[in-house]
């Protein structure tokens, strides 16, 4: 980027050589028409990770936020501004409009599926976007394998990025709960932190209780593995669920 900005460019996009090279690789394709579901699968086996990686949707999907800056698109907020400008309000241009990606809803609808695990990112500016897909969250909410999501909030605080500003500056408290409820009508169960346990008896949906932070390699695999399990204990959650609705 220091080349860029000696040429008169805008240098403001500062995430390493890595990323850059995705962003520049990814939109080169697109221009020529691929398709982004298959850009993510060639970029993959190029990267040798091992399992399926689907975007939500084939479609463009922009998230664009409301500020005190004014509107802003997302790279500019997280990036160029460091997530300092107050959000006011989050929208996601195109999501109405796009279909959701046939494999991940092929995946969603297989009789083998064990469980869906919504990770611990932000709820409202990197999952909302999945559920603002009209197609994918009705696959979502029809799942008859268990859906859980993992607390991106611990003892009040947000474990990375804007999560805890971001809820503050909607009105809206910092606390497990808050997450809970936004996702209300579409989890069977929430993973929360044992720094968190008391807030256990105020959920409408089962509960498993453990350690959520991840420092190491071995805390993301101990923590998949408790999830995989509470996904096993439970395989029945959705399908009594649909059947009663």
């Amino acid at each position: 980027m220091s080349v860029v900005a000696s040429l008169g460019g805008p240098s403001w996009f500062k995430l390493g050589d890595r990323d850059l090279a995705m962003h520049v690789e990814r939109t080169r394709r697109l221009r020529a028409g691929e398709a982004l579901s298959d850009i993510c699968n060639h970029m993959r086996e190029c990267l040798g990770v091992a399992a399926h990686v689907l975007p939500m949707s084939d479609d463009p999907v922009r998230t664009i936020l409301d500020t005190d800056f004014g509107r802003l698109a997302f790279q500019d907020y997280f990036v160029r501004e460091q997530c300092r400008p107050r959000v006011r309000a989050i929208h996601f241009d195109g999501a109405k409009t796009a279909r959701a990606q046939r494999r991940c809803i092929e995946a969603l609808t297989a009789s083998s599926l064990a469980g869906v695990i919504i990770c611990p990112s932000n709820p409202y500016l990197s999952v909302d976007p999945i559920f603002a897909i009209p197609g994918l969250a009705a696959a979502i909410r029809a799942c008859r394998a268990p859906v859980i999501a993992v607390t991106p909030i611990v003892g009040g605080k947000a474990i990375k990025g804007p999560t805890a500003k971001i809820m503050g500056e909607l009105g809206l408290a910092c606390e497990v709960a808050t997450v809970v409820r936004h996702y209300d009508g579409c989890i069977d169960g929430f993973v929360l932190d044992t720094r968190d346990a008391a807030d256990e008896v105020c959920f409408p949906v089962s509960a498993l209780v453990t350690n959520t932070v991840m420092r190491t390699l071995d805390d993301k695999i101990g923590l998949a593995g408790e999830c995989l399990a509470f996904c096993d204990r439970n395989p029945r959650w959705r399908s009594q669920k649909v059947a009663t609705t």
